[in-house]
Formats: structure tokens, C-alpha cells, sequence
């Protein structure tokens, strides 16, 4: 055994100090990761929901739920969770109803934002223009022969 031990013990104590987080909190200048977890939701994609929804209009809106329950078929829920820069982590939920496929209720932190949602009409069109696919020299005599 060594004749002296503190500095090995004083070795031992860096090393298993340096798997927590918090041994090193107290150092200046040293870079934090923001830590985002979960989906992330906004109050204005939640002003979008109306009840009578489908769980396909729903997901188009909102993502794929971060849990679908399989007891609870019904029930889908967000969550999203944020560290900014190492400190203390701030989350956030919500939990969407469904009754027979249809949004029926919703629950949770996020309020329906104050900004306005483009609505657009029920009904639209979008005309497009055909084009040539066909870019190989079959297509290329095929199409100098049309035009003759």
C-alpha cells in the first residue's frame, strides 16, 4: 500500500465525480446542450384542433402521439420536455380524447394561442401542368416523331 493515499483517494473522488452533472455545474465557460425530448407541440398547432376531428386530421396537425395507449385506444398523448443549457428540466403535456375516432376532448398545459390560423376553404384545386417523364432516346425519338 502506498505510503501515502490522498492523492489517490483525491483521484478516485474526480473520477467518480465526473459521471454526475452537477460536479461540474460550477465550472465557467463550459457548454451546455439544450435537451429536447418528446413532441413538439405549439398553442397555435393546438388552436388548429376542433372537436369532430378525425385521429387522420388530428395527426396531420399535431404529429404522431408520443404514446398511443393500447389498452386506451382513444386517448393520445404529447409530451414535451426542455433543458435549456443544463438547467432544470420544464415539460409539457396534452392529452387528446377520442369517441369513435372522432376528437371529443382535450387536456392538458397548452392553451390555444392568440395568433390567427390561416383557414382555407373546404374545397380546392390545383391544376397541373402535365409533363415528360420519359427522358431516355426512346422517349426523345418517340417525341420528334409526334411533333412530325
Amino acid at each position: 500500500m502506498a505510503k501515502n493515499p490522498v492523492p489517490f483517494l483525491l483521484a478516485a473522488a474526480m473520477v467518480l465525480s465526473g459521471c454526475t452533472q452537477s460536479a461540474w455545474s460550477w465550472v465557467p465557460g463550459v457548454y451546455r446542450i439544450d435537451i429536447q425530448q418528446g413532441n413538439a407541440v405549439t398553442d397555435v398547432m393546438v388552436s388548429q384542433l376542433q372537436p369532430g376531428m378525425t385521429k387522420r386530421q388530428v395527426a396531420y396537425v399535431m404529429g404522431t402521439p408520443l404514446i398511443q395507449d393500447a389498452f386506451h385506444k382513444d386517448r393520445w398523448d404529447y409530451i414535451y420536455t426542455m433543458a435549456v443549457g443544463g438547467e432544470e428540466r420544464e415539460g409539457r403535456r396534452i392529452t387528446l380524447y377520442f369517441d369513435k375516432d372522432l376528437l371529443a376532448g382535450v387536456d392538458g398545459d397548452f392553451r390555444p394561442s392568440d395568433e390567427p390560423v390561416i383557414v382555407t376553404a373546404p374545397h380546392s384545386s390545383v391544376v397541373v401542368p402535365p409533363r415528360e417523364l420519359d427522358h431516355s432516346l426512346w422517349g426523345y425519338l418517340r417525341r420528334s416523331f409526334e411533333k412530325n
